[in-house]
């Protein structure tokens, strides 16, 4: 069950990347800006599942799908409500089959289905952040409106009021530029969101640099995983009196992903 960002996180999904990452011909169509190290890439992946694990996660493991670099940022691949999952229909044309294989996942670990996106929607679970009684819906290139549609349809029905704002380049879903980062507050760019979006909640501002700049790993009890070189975040946070465990993930920028895109959050109390 996972009804807010902001609660503490006890089960998630992880994809190691073992093979599939670091074979790619074409590096354009998979949104990847260079391909990754294999060996570096699993000892900073291995150091993620770790930091989780001793902050008493449940962390589940599963192989890479064949033929899917992006398999790894799990994250995209399915949205997780009190209801069970919604299963998504991919943005990007190189990710479609990834929302079935995490279907399969989740109804393998007995989560029960809540609804499921169909063309011509398109849903990345990136561009979704439930907090509380409020949805944030991030309207991207991986995210349309007729997606954004079914899904408010689904998340209305659980009582969420869903509040979409557009993604601005350089961030590729909402999830870059923000975070919930406990109950009734948000770490978030400054000067992306219309006004009154986070009407309700704290804000913690912190500069639009680059497309994880609000990308952190809320774990709970003020404890964040935050990127080695998201340095605004993580002062921001720290000057907050959150407890930063920080990390290099420099293979997986590389992929276009921040630390949230790593694990596909199953289970929040």
């Amino acid at each position: 069950m996972l009804r807010s960002e902001g609660d503490r996180l006890t089960r998630v999904v992880v994809c190691t990347p073992v093979r599939e990452y670091f074979r790619i011909e074409d590096l354009g169509a998979h949104n990847i800006g260079a391909v990754a190290g294999r060996e570096r890439a699993l000892e900073q992946h291995d150091a993620l599942k770790s930091v989780l694990r001793d902050f008493g996660c449940e962390v589940i493991d599963v192989p890479e799908l064949d033929g899917h670099p992006n398999s790894v940022f799990t994250r995209d691949t399915a949205v997780c409500t009190p209801r069970g999952y919604v299963k998504v229909r991919m943005g990007l044309e190189t990710r479609r089959g990834e929302e079935e294989w995490m279907a399969r996942v989740l109804d393998g670990l007995g989560e029960p289905r809540a609804g499921e996106i169909v063309a011509p929607g398109t849903v990345e679970g990136g561009d979704v952040i439930l907090a509380g009684d409020v949805a944030f819906v991030g309207r991207s290139t991986r995210t349309n409106e007729e997606g954004i549609r079914q899904l408010a349809e689904i998340l209305k029905d659980m009582g969420y009021e869903v509040r979409v704002a557009h993604v601005p380049h350089p961030f590729l879903h909402i999830g870059g530029a923000m975070t919930v980062v406990g109950d009734g507050t948000v770490l978030c760019c400054r000067g992306v969101f219309p006004p009154g979006f986070f009407r309700g909640f704290e804000t913690i501002e912190i500069p639009a640099g680059s497309f994880i700049s609000g990308n952190v790993i809320h774990l709970g009890d003020g404890e964040v995983i935050a990127e080695k070189s998201n340095r605004k975040a993580m002062g921001a946070l720290r000057a907050h009196g959150y407890k930063i465990h920080e990390l290099d993930l420099s293979e997986f920028v590389k992929g276009t992903g921040g630390p949230s895109c790593l694990i596909m959050p199953v289970e929040r109390r």
